[in-house]
This record gives C-alpha cells, sequence and structure tokens, in this order.
C-alpha cells in the first residue's frame, strides 16, 4: 500500500480550511488524492479525547467538532487502519530501540506495517525509526 498516514496535528490543521490553514498545508492537502490518503484509529481517539475535554468548556464548539469528527468519519471509512497483531509487533521492536509515547509508537508501527509515509508536524519525535517522513509545514521553505 503506498501513500500517506496522516497525524492528528496535520488533519486539524486542514480543518481549518482555506485562508486559515497553513498555505504551505493547504496546497500539499489539494495535491492529494482521497485513495492516497490514510488514519488510524488512534486518531479517531485523540479527536474524541480533544472533544470532551472541551465539552464542558464550551458545548457550542463541542458541537461543532463532534460533526467534523462524524464527517472524518465516514469521508475515511475505508481508509481507517485499525491496530492488529502485526501492528503490535512492529510497536514492540520500535519501543525497543528508543521510547515513544503510546501513540505516536503505533502511529509509526502502522506507517511501517502499511508503508507508508507518515505526515506529521512533529518529525523530529519519529527520526531513526525507518519510516519516511513528510511535515507539510515545511513545504516551500
Amino acid at each position: 500500500m503506498a501513500g500517506y498516514l496522516l497525524d492528528t496535528n496535520i488533519l486539524s490543521e486542514i480543518r481549518k480550511g482555506a485562508g486559515r490553514a497553513k498555505p504551505e498545508v493547504w496546497q500539499w492537502w489539494l495535491g492529494m488524492e482521497n485513495e492516497e490518503l490514510w488514519l488510524s484509529v488512534l486518531t479517531i481517539g485523540e479527536i474524541r479525547k480533544g472533544i470532551d475535554r472541551l465539552a464542558v468548556r464550551d458545548p457550542a464548539r463541542t458541537l461543532v467538532l463532534e460533526r467534523w469528527l462524524d464527517e472524518v468519519k465516514n469521508s475515511y471509512q475505508e481508509r481507517l487502519l485499525g491496530v492488529d497483531c502485526s501492528i503490535a509487533e512492529h510497536w514492540g521492536r520500535l519501543q525497543a530501540v528508543r521510547t515513544l509515547p503510546e501513540v505516536d509508537a503505533l502511529l509509526a508501527a502502522t506507517a511501517l506495517k502499511h508503508d507508508l509515509t507518515l505526515v506529521t508536524r512533529n518529525t523530529a519525535d519519529f527520526t531513526g525509526l525507518g519510516l519516511r517522513l513528510l511535515n507539510p509545514f515545511e513545504l516551500g521553505t
């Protein structure tokens, strides 16, 4: 499988839309085909965590984000990757080399297993792990 695994920070930037998202990220996004873009179920979990934390402080914004999350799940339903035994083994190998936050290590393992480029703003967190990385925030600089 060739393509790109989107980290939560990329999806959040794209959500801002044209004019608000960083231009280099938005241009990269516009140049992609939907079939090339993949999400991890962990990204859905991170978004859910953010929405639930916001619920008490800003119920109106929470409703907007709930609708957005539903749209994301619908848009990516055929390109949503779970964690299976093979990914768990990749995760274990990565953690033996360098301890990473759990979600980061599982995203890296998912990208490795599926031969995807991990698209993230935090490329430094993933260097030296043998995966292809792309930071669209740095494109054109």
